[in-house]
């Protein structure tokens, strides 16, 4: 068995979408929604819908720059956890469609990325995934885990790698 781009990007974006989603339910138990929904790091820091909308963006935009198709759009506006849970169910609904064949041919692909500066990167699909879009997204990830954490939600490592599940070994 061969591992390629798909190994290396829906799997991954999914599991932490799917975490991520599960962050939201603790924190619906636990906090104040709307001062959680305005919780950042610094103040030089998008709050935490921010941390989401991007972490969505970027693993949805990868995909769509990988196999040369368009993502969908997602406008900016979520203003609960309700609509941040839906936001990551839309993100992993459209990461799913994809398989590995369909990122064949992504590896070599070449993948440009402009600021609306119109500065920007220019890389092959391998190094775009491994350089920018899985840094990136769990760049925002960790930024979100972190603004929820430090908010005084109670998730801890194994919230993070949720996806895990209990261990399969045992004593």
């Amino acid at each position: 068995m061969s591992f390629g781009l798909w190994e290396a990007s829906v799997p991954l974006f999914v599991n932490t979408l799917t975490d991520m989603r599960a962050w939201l339910d603790k924190a619906a138990a636990e906090g104040d929604e709307a001062a959680l929904l305005a919780a950042a790091l610094a103040p030089d820091m998008k709050p935490l819908p921010a941390q989401y909308q991007i972490a969505s963006d970027t693993a949805k935009n990868a995909l769509a720059r990988l196999t040369g198709t368009e993502a969908p759009a997602m406008p900016d506006t979520e203003q609960s956890f309700a609509e941040l849970r839906e936001r990551c169910d839309k993100t992993i609904s459209y990461l799913q469609q994809f398989d590995a064949a369909s990122l064949a041919d992504a590896e070599t692909r070449d993948v440009e990325l402009r600021f609306p500066n119109g500065m920007g990167y220019r890389w092959p699909g391998a190094a775009y995934l491994t350089g920018f879009a899985l840094p990136n997204f769990y760049f925002h990830a960790t930024t979100a885990y972190a603004i929820l954490r430090n908010a005084g939600v109670a998730l801890g490592k194994p919230d993070f790698l949720q996806h895990l599940g209990p261990p399969n070994l045992t004593a």
